[in-house]
């Protein structure tokens, strides 16, 4: 998969998480890839699109936040290692 930008958003819970990615996806020319929740409730959510759309998206929910937004981050040409990853958290969001 071909990612210009990865927008990364961390929340508390899969019901914030759904708020934030409709925010998101409403906001701008994004997808959404996957999300990755941990101990504690923390997901992080990962969203795709060129630099301007996921950073737009981004900007959305730190702007006027759907619920605690706790770390954001856009990474521009990101890593083979970075697509991996993510490529590895939605392979495992599939098997679940």
């Amino acid at each position: 998969m071909i990612y210009g930008a990865l927008g990364l958003v961390e929340v508390l819970g899969t019901a914030n998480a759904i708020l934030a990615v409709d925010q998101m996806l409403k906001a701008a020319d994004v997808r959404f890839q996957t999300w990755h929740t941990k101990c504690g409730g923390h997901t992080l959510i990962f969203m795709s699109g060129d630099v301007s759309a996921v950073a737009a998206a981004v900007d959305s929910v730190k702007g006027n936040p759907p619920c605690e937004i706790f770390n954001t981050a856009v990474i521009s040409s990101p890593s083979q290692e970075t697509k991996r990853l993510v490529e590895e958290f939605a392979a495992k969001q599939k098997r679940n």
